[in-house]
Protein backbone atom coordinates (compact mmCIF):
# COMPACT_ATOMS: atom_id res chain seq x y z
CA UNK A 1 0.00 0.00 0.00
CA UNK A 2 1.27 3.32 -0.95
CA UNK A 3 1.60 6.32 1.26
CA UNK A 4 -1.02 8.42 0.30
CA UNK A 5 -3.50 5.33 -0.23
CA UNK A 6 -2.83 4.19 3.04
CA UNK A 7 -3.21 8.19 4.83
CA UNK A 8 -6.29 8.65 2.67
CA UNK A 9 -8.31 5.36 4.25
CA UNK A 10 -6.67 6.05 7.60
CA UNK A 11 -8.64 9.68 7.00
CA UNK A 12 -11.72 8.13 6.18
CA UNK A 13 -11.59 5.82 8.67
CA UNK A 14 -11.10 8.20 11.29
CA UNK A 15 -14.72 10.09 10.23
CA UNK A 16 -17.15 9.88 13.19
CA UNK A 17 -18.80 6.79 11.78
CA UNK A 18 -18.14 2.87 11.84
CA UNK A 19 -15.64 1.80 9.76
CA UNK A 20 -17.29 1.16 6.01
CA UNK A 21 -20.62 2.85 6.73
CA UNK A 22 -20.43 5.52 3.96
CA UNK A 23 -20.21 2.36 1.25
CA UNK A 24 -19.11 3.23 -2.04
CA UNK A 25 -18.76 6.93 -1.30
CA UNK A 26 -15.12 5.89 0.41
CA UNK A 27 -13.78 4.34 -2.73
CA UNK A 28 -14.97 7.35 -4.70
CA UNK A 29 -13.47 9.45 -1.95
CA UNK A 30 -10.28 7.73 -1.92
CA UNK A 31 -10.16 7.06 -6.00
CA UNK A 32 -10.43 11.10 -6.05
CA UNK A 33 -7.67 11.71 -3.40
CA UNK A 34 -5.77 9.32 -5.22
CA UNK A 35 -5.88 10.45 -8.56
CA UNK A 36 -5.34 14.47 -7.20
CA UNK A 37 -2.30 13.45 -5.40
CA UNK A 38 -3.80 14.99 -2.29
CA UNK A 39 -5.74 14.23 1.54
CA UNK A 40 -8.03 17.06 0.11
CA UNK A 41 -9.19 16.52 -3.32
CA UNK A 42 -11.53 19.05 -4.87
CA UNK A 43 -13.97 19.41 -8.14
CA UNK A 44 -13.25 22.48 -10.04
CA UNK A 45 -15.61 23.49 -12.94
CA UNK A 46 -17.52 20.35 -13.71
CA UNK A 47 -18.44 20.10 -17.51
CA UNK A 48 -20.50 17.30 -20.05
CA UNK A 49 -19.04 17.34 -23.48
CA UNK A 50 -21.98 16.20 -25.55
CA UNK A 51 -20.36 15.14 -29.06
CA UNK A 52 -23.18 14.47 -31.96
CA UNK A 53 -22.48 13.02 -35.32
CA UNK A 54 -24.13 11.24 -37.98
CA UNK A 55 -23.83 7.17 -38.91
CA UNK A 56 -23.77 6.02 -42.57
CA UNK A 57 -25.03 2.90 -41.34
CA UNK A 58 -28.40 4.23 -39.91
CA UNK A 59 -29.47 3.82 -43.82
CA UNK A 60 -29.34 0.44 -43.57
CA UNK A 61 -32.02 0.16 -41.07
CA UNK A 62 -30.17 -0.46 -37.57
CA UNK A 63 -32.50 2.55 -35.98
CA UNK A 64 -36.06 3.23 -35.89
CA UNK A 65 -35.75 6.68 -36.27
CA UNK A 66 -34.91 8.71 -39.29
CA UNK A 67 -31.08 10.37 -38.86
CA UNK A 68 -32.13 13.66 -38.84
CA UNK A 69 -32.99 13.53 -35.48
CA UNK A 70 -29.66 13.77 -34.15
CA UNK A 71 -29.27 17.52 -36.13
CA UNK A 72 -32.86 17.91 -34.36
CA UNK A 73 -31.67 17.00 -30.54
CA UNK A 74 -28.50 19.43 -31.30
CA UNK A 75 -30.70 22.12 -31.64
CA UNK A 76 -32.56 20.93 -28.64
CA UNK A 77 -29.87 21.07 -26.65
CA UNK A 78 -28.83 24.35 -27.69
CA UNK A 79 -32.60 25.39 -26.45
CA UNK A 80 -32.19 24.37 -23.48
CA UNK A 81 -35.42 21.39 -23.99
CA UNK A 82 -33.48 17.92 -23.59
CA UNK A 83 -33.07 15.55 -20.08
CA UNK A 84 -29.25 16.63 -20.14
CA UNK A 85 -29.89 20.47 -19.58
CA UNK A 86 -32.56 19.90 -17.10
CA UNK A 87 -30.19 17.41 -15.13
CA UNK A 88 -26.61 19.66 -15.64
CA UNK A 89 -28.51 23.04 -14.43
CA UNK A 90 -29.94 21.34 -11.40
CA UNK A 91 -26.15 20.27 -10.60
CA UNK A 92 -24.50 22.98 -11.53
CA UNK A 93 -23.01 21.59 -14.82
CA UNK A 94 -21.51 23.19 -17.55
CA UNK A 95 -22.12 21.86 -21.00
CA UNK A 96 -20.64 22.04 -24.04
CA UNK A 97 -22.14 20.78 -27.23
CA UNK A 98 -19.75 19.52 -29.92
CA UNK A 99 -20.64 19.17 -33.61
CA UNK A 100 -18.33 16.03 -34.56
CA UNK A 101 -19.81 15.15 -37.68
CA UNK A 102 -23.48 15.45 -37.85
CA UNK A 103 -25.06 15.53 -41.47
CA UNK A 104 -26.49 19.10 -41.28
CA UNK A 105 -24.86 22.99 -42.03
CA UNK A 106 -25.86 24.43 -38.65
CA UNK A 107 -25.54 28.27 -38.22
CA UNK A 108 -22.38 29.26 -37.33
CA UNK A 109 -23.63 31.50 -34.58
CA UNK A 110 -25.32 28.49 -32.35
CA UNK A 111 -23.36 28.41 -29.22
CA UNK A 112 -21.65 24.77 -30.30
CA UNK A 113 -18.32 23.75 -31.00
CA UNK A 114 -18.03 23.57 -34.36
CA UNK A 115 -15.55 20.43 -34.88
CA UNK A 116 -17.34 18.35 -37.97
CA UNK A 117 -14.90 16.06 -39.76
CA UNK A 118 -17.38 15.38 -41.96
CA UNK A 119 -21.21 15.02 -42.59
CA UNK A 120 -21.71 11.78 -40.62
CA UNK A 121 -19.70 8.89 -41.29
CA UNK A 122 -19.27 6.03 -44.93
CA UNK A 123 -21.61 3.02 -44.50
CA UNK A 124 -19.46 0.49 -42.79
CA UNK A 125 -21.48 -1.86 -44.43
CA UNK A 126 -19.78 -0.75 -47.81
CA UNK A 127 -17.01 0.97 -46.69
CA UNK A 128 -14.61 2.32 -43.27
CA UNK A 129 -16.65 4.10 -41.46
CA UNK A 130 -13.91 6.46 -41.47
CA UNK A 131 -10.60 7.07 -42.96
CA UNK A 132 -7.60 6.30 -40.56
CA UNK A 133 -6.38 9.82 -41.00
CA UNK A 134 -10.20 11.78 -40.29
CA UNK A 135 -10.00 9.23 -37.21
CA UNK A 136 -6.67 10.33 -35.75
CA UNK A 137 -8.21 14.23 -36.68
CA UNK A 138 -11.72 13.55 -34.52
CA UNK A 139 -9.38 11.62 -31.80
CA UNK A 140 -6.90 14.75 -31.43
CA UNK A 141 -9.82 17.42 -31.57
CA UNK A 142 -11.14 15.45 -28.12
CA UNK A 143 -7.99 15.67 -27.12
CA UNK A 144 -7.27 18.79 -27.77
CA UNK A 145 -10.84 20.13 -26.26
CA UNK A 146 -10.28 18.84 -22.86
CA UNK A 147 -6.74 20.20 -23.05
CA UNK A 148 -8.58 23.48 -23.21
CA UNK A 149 -10.69 22.86 -20.64
CA UNK A 150 -8.00 21.84 -18.28
CA UNK A 151 -6.26 24.95 -18.77
CA UNK A 152 -9.72 26.90 -17.71
CA UNK A 153 -9.21 24.94 -14.47
CA UNK A 154 -11.89 22.05 -15.09
CA UNK A 155 -10.50 19.45 -13.31
CA UNK A 156 -14.11 16.90 -13.77
CA UNK A 157 -15.48 15.89 -16.70
CA UNK A 158 -18.53 13.89 -18.03
CA UNK A 159 -19.18 12.81 -21.80
CA UNK A 160 -22.32 12.30 -23.57
CA UNK A 161 -23.22 11.83 -27.21
CA UNK A 162 -26.21 11.69 -29.51
CA UNK A 163 -26.28 9.75 -33.06
CA UNK A 164 -28.59 7.99 -34.65
CA UNK A 165 -26.90 4.75 -35.31
CA UNK A 166 -24.20 4.80 -32.84
CA UNK A 167 -25.48 2.09 -30.89
CA UNK A 168 -24.88 -0.19 -34.03
CA UNK A 169 -21.27 1.28 -33.27
CA UNK A 170 -20.67 0.58 -30.17
CA UNK A 171 -21.83 -2.95 -30.37
CA UNK A 172 -19.74 -3.48 -32.92
CA UNK A 173 -16.50 -2.21 -30.93
CA UNK A 174 -18.04 -4.11 -27.66
CA UNK A 175 -17.83 -7.42 -30.26
CA UNK A 176 -14.07 -6.49 -31.43
CA UNK A 177 -12.92 -5.91 -27.55
CA UNK A 178 -15.14 -8.38 -25.72
CA UNK A 179 -14.33 -10.99 -28.13
CA UNK A 180 -17.83 -11.62 -28.52
CA UNK A 181 -20.11 -12.78 -30.79
CA UNK A 182 -22.24 -9.61 -32.31
CA UNK A 183 -25.57 -11.14 -31.07
CA UNK A 184 -24.30 -11.15 -28.31
CA UNK A 185 -23.11 -7.59 -27.96
CA UNK A 186 -26.76 -5.82 -30.07
CA UNK A 187 -29.33 -3.97 -28.28
CA UNK A 188 -32.33 -2.20 -29.09
CA UNK A 189 -30.59 0.87 -29.02
CA UNK A 190 -33.42 3.72 -29.33
CA UNK A 191 -36.41 0.95 -29.60
CA UNK A 192 -36.42 -1.97 -32.13
CA UNK A 193 -38.60 -4.08 -31.87
CA UNK A 194 -38.00 -7.97 -32.09
CA UNK A 195 -37.65 -8.26 -35.53
CA UNK A 196 -35.76 -4.46 -35.88
CA UNK A 197 -33.13 -6.07 -33.42
CA UNK A 198 -32.80 -9.99 -35.86
CA UNK A 199 -32.30 -7.79 -38.84
CA UNK A 200 -29.98 -4.95 -36.90
CA UNK A 201 -27.69 -8.11 -35.53
CA UNK A 202 -27.99 -9.72 -39.31
CA UNK A 203 -26.58 -6.55 -40.56
CA UNK A 204 -24.00 -5.72 -38.14
CA UNK A 205 -22.94 -9.32 -39.00
CA UNK A 206 -22.41 -8.19 -42.73
CA UNK A 207 -20.36 -5.44 -41.66
CA UNK A 208 -17.85 -7.93 -39.47
CA UNK A 209 -17.53 -9.93 -42.47
CA UNK A 210 -16.79 -6.92 -45.50
CA UNK A 211 -14.41 -5.92 -42.76
CA UNK A 212 -12.12 -9.50 -41.74
CA UNK A 213 -8.75 -8.42 -42.38
CA UNK A 214 -8.95 -5.14 -40.52
CA UNK A 215 -10.31 -7.49 -37.47
CA UNK A 216 -7.54 -9.70 -37.71
CA UNK A 217 -5.07 -6.56 -37.72
CA UNK A 218 -5.76 -6.22 -34.21
CA UNK A 219 -5.54 -2.48 -34.48
CA UNK A 220 -7.35 -0.31 -32.08
CA UNK A 221 -7.29 3.03 -34.00
CA UNK A 222 -8.10 0.79 -37.20
CA UNK A 223 -10.72 -0.81 -35.32
CA UNK A 224 -12.40 2.37 -34.58
CA UNK A 225 -11.86 3.87 -37.88
CA UNK A 226 -13.73 1.24 -39.64
CA UNK A 227 -16.51 0.48 -37.12
CA UNK A 228 -17.09 3.79 -34.93
CA UNK A 229 -18.48 7.05 -35.07
CA UNK A 230 -16.88 10.84 -35.24
CA UNK A 231 -18.47 11.60 -31.75
CA UNK A 232 -16.86 7.99 -30.63
CA UNK A 233 -13.53 8.48 -31.82
CA UNK A 234 -13.89 12.73 -30.20
CA UNK A 235 -14.68 11.02 -27.22
CA UNK A 236 -11.65 8.13 -26.49
CA UNK A 237 -9.33 10.97 -27.29
CA UNK A 238 -10.72 13.25 -24.87
CA UNK A 239 -10.74 10.50 -22.18
CA UNK A 240 -7.18 9.70 -22.45
CA UNK A 241 -5.72 13.08 -22.25
CA UNK A 242 -8.90 13.98 -19.52
CA UNK A 243 -6.89 10.59 -17.42
CA UNK A 244 -3.25 11.66 -18.24
CA UNK A 245 -4.22 15.42 -16.80
CA UNK A 246 -5.34 13.68 -13.58
CA UNK A 247 -8.95 14.93 -14.74
CA UNK A 248 -11.76 13.06 -13.28
CA UNK A 249 -13.95 11.17 -15.91
CA UNK A 250 -17.21 9.96 -15.70
CA UNK A 251 -18.58 7.48 -17.81
CA UNK A 252 -22.05 7.45 -18.95
CA UNK A 253 -23.82 4.85 -20.86
CA UNK A 254 -23.07 2.41 -23.48
CA UNK A 255 -22.06 4.65 -26.39
CA UNK A 256 -19.65 6.47 -23.93
CA UNK A 257 -18.22 3.20 -22.52
CA UNK A 258 -17.66 2.12 -26.19
CA UNK A 259 -15.50 4.90 -26.69
CA UNK A 260 -14.00 3.91 -22.99
CA UNK A 261 -13.09 0.06 -24.83
CA UNK A 262 -10.93 1.85 -27.44
CA UNK A 263 -8.97 4.49 -24.85
CA UNK A 264 -8.49 1.60 -22.62
CA UNK A 265 -7.23 -0.72 -25.88
CA UNK A 266 -4.80 2.07 -26.13
CA UNK A 267 -3.73 2.92 -22.63
CA UNK A 268 -5.08 0.84 -19.74
CA UNK A 269 -3.79 3.47 -17.21
CA UNK A 270 -7.10 5.42 -18.35
CA UNK A 271 -9.38 3.30 -16.15
CA UNK A 272 -7.74 4.69 -13.10
CA UNK A 273 -9.07 8.18 -13.56
CA UNK A 274 -12.85 6.98 -14.78
CA UNK A 275 -16.29 6.74 -12.23
CA UNK A 276 -19.08 4.59 -13.86
CA UNK A 277 -21.43 6.63 -13.44
CA UNK A 278 -24.72 4.16 -14.24
CA UNK A 279 -25.49 0.77 -15.62
CA UNK A 280 -27.35 1.85 -18.82
CA UNK A 281 -30.71 -0.41 -19.13
CA UNK A 282 -29.04 -0.58 -22.99
CA UNK A 283 -29.00 -4.73 -22.75
CA UNK A 284 -25.30 -5.13 -23.69
CA UNK A 285 -23.90 -2.12 -21.24
CA UNK A 286 -23.56 -4.59 -18.90
CA UNK A 287 -20.95 -6.72 -20.59
CA UNK A 288 -18.84 -3.99 -21.32
CA UNK A 289 -18.74 -2.71 -17.60
CA UNK A 290 -17.55 -6.63 -17.04
CA UNK A 291 -15.16 -6.39 -19.77
CA UNK A 292 -13.60 -3.22 -18.15
CA UNK A 293 -14.49 -4.81 -14.37
CA UNK A 294 -16.25 -1.74 -13.64
CA UNK A 295 -19.04 -0.79 -10.61
CA UNK A 296 -21.19 1.76 -11.60
CA UNK A 297 -22.90 3.55 -9.03
CA UNK A 298 -26.17 3.56 -9.85
CA UNK A 299 -28.91 1.51 -12.28
CA UNK A 300 -31.92 2.99 -12.10
CA UNK A 301 -32.82 1.71 -15.90
CA UNK A 302 -31.90 4.98 -17.56
CA UNK A 303 -30.59 4.53 -21.06
CA UNK A 304 -31.23 7.85 -22.94
CA UNK A 305 -27.12 8.78 -23.45
CA UNK A 306 -26.98 12.57 -23.81
CA UNK A 307 -24.26 12.36 -20.54
CA UNK A 308 -27.58 12.00 -18.37
CA UNK A 309 -26.54 9.34 -16.20
CA UNK A 310 -23.58 11.83 -15.52
CA UNK A 311 -25.48 14.17 -14.66
CA UNK A 312 -27.82 12.29 -12.34
CA UNK A 313 -25.03 10.69 -10.32
CA UNK A 314 -22.99 13.85 -10.28
CA UNK A 315 -23.83 14.64 -6.51
CA UNK A 316 -23.11 10.84 -4.92
CA UNK A 317 -19.45 11.93 -6.58
CA UNK A 318 -19.64 16.01 -4.67
CA UNK A 319 -20.75 14.13 -1.32
CA UNK A 320 -18.22 11.67 -1.53
CA UNK A 321 -15.49 14.82 -1.40
CA UNK A 322 -17.43 16.84 0.99
CA UNK A 323 -17.62 13.93 3.79
CA UNK A 324 -13.71 13.39 3.13
CA UNK A 325 -13.21 17.16 3.87
CA UNK A 326 -15.56 18.43 6.36
CA UNK A 327 -17.41 15.53 8.32
CA UNK A 328 -15.14 15.48 11.53
CA UNK A 329 -13.00 13.00 12.70
CA UNK A 330 -13.35 11.11 16.38
CA UNK A 331 -10.43 13.15 17.83
CA UNK A 332 -12.05 16.34 16.31
CA UNK A 333 -15.90 15.69 17.74
CA UNK A 334 -14.09 14.55 20.78
CA UNK A 335 -16.45 11.25 20.15
CA UNK A 336 -14.99 7.55 21.65
CA UNK A 337 -13.62 5.45 19.16
CA UNK A 338 -14.57 1.80 19.21
CA UNK A 339 -12.79 -0.44 21.73
CA UNK A 340 -12.43 -3.60 20.27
Amino acid sequence: MNQLLEDLQNKVNQKTKPIGALGRLENIAIQIGLLQNTLTPQLNSPHILIFAADHGLAKSGVSPYPQEVTAQMVLNFVNGGAAINVFAKQNNIALKIIDAGVNFDFDEKLPIIHAKIAKGTQNSLENPAMTLSDCEKAFQKGQALVKELHQKNCNVIGFGEMGIGNSSAAALLLSYFGKLPIEACVGRGTGLDDEGLKRKATILHEVQQKHKKVIASKNPMEILATFGGFEIAMMAGAMTTAAHLKMLVLIDGFIATSALLVANALDSTVIDACIFCHQSEEQRHQKMLDLLKAKPLLNIGMRLGEGTGVAVAYPLIVSAVAFLNQMASFGEAGVSEKSV
